[in-house]
């Protein structure tokens, strides 16, 4: 089966503004996906940001860099 991608639009009465050419005496299995309007889109997404009670408020104390337990205690390295 070979795919083709068409887009194709519509008037006022919902009927096609053109007709796409297909190849003769062929079987053409169609399958339609309505595009969303730009108005009904899913909202955008926000970042998460904390509670303004806690914003703000946190603070480090220690390295964030190394591990925090020795590389001879990991059994990943034996």
């Amino acid at each position: 089966m070979h795919a083709k991608r068409l887009i194709l639009t519509t008037d006022e009465q919902g009927r096609l503004t053109q007709l796409p050419t297909l190849p003769s005496n062929t079987t053409v299995e169609v399958i339609i996906l309505m595009e969303e309007p730009a108005s009904a889109s899913a909202p955008v997404k926000r970042r998460n940001e904390p509670p303004p009670s806690i914003a703000g408020k946190g603070k480090i104390v220690g390295d964030i860099m190394s591990p925090a337990a020795p590389t001879e205690d990991w059994d990943a390295l034996k």
